[in-house]
């Protein structure tokens, strides 16, 4: 068996969990943002769709790390490690994005201000994905 290809599976199958578990998340409290809405009569933000569908990205972020780890000659169980690190952390990313968006939908829907503030957060949790992707494509390469 060949552990460098496993891991390769492994970074994108941890990452899409991750993002799984952050759609659902963030999914959650934009729903919920929205029946409030409704409930009080007043317009649903359609914008919310942005933060319930922010965490997709990870499941990108472990496409694109594992095409490189597909094509990579470094060691089989480095690159093993490597998947199982990467994707956890994607997945960890996901999952924080989710819930910063969860908040993001409730306090929009409730105030109908503050997207850019919100986005940001949600951005920032972005970022350790990237960075993650970025390093792993690195040493993987």
């Amino acid at each position: 068996m060949n552990f460098g290809m496993l891991g390769a599976a492994v970074v994108m199958g941890i990452a899409a969990f991750g993002s799984a578990m952050g759609l659902g998340i963030a999914g959650q409290g934009a729903i919920g943002a929205w029946k409030r809405c409704y409930l009080n009569n007043k317009p649903a933000p359609f914008i919310l769709t942005v933060f319930a569908g922010a965490p997709l990205t990870q499941t990108i972020y472990g496409f694109l790390t594992m095409q490189t780890m597909v094509t990579s000659t470094k060691d089989p169980w480095f690159l093993l490690g490597l998947g199982i690190a990467s994707g956890l952390a994607m997945a960890m990313s996901a999952i924080a994005q989710g819930k910063a968006g969860a908040a993001g939908s409730d306090a929009l829907g409730e105030t109908g201000k503050g997207f850019s503030q919100y986005i940001m957060v949600v951005g920032l949790c972005e970022t350790v994905a990237l960075f993650v992707m970025v390093f792993s494509m690195i040493v993987a390469g």
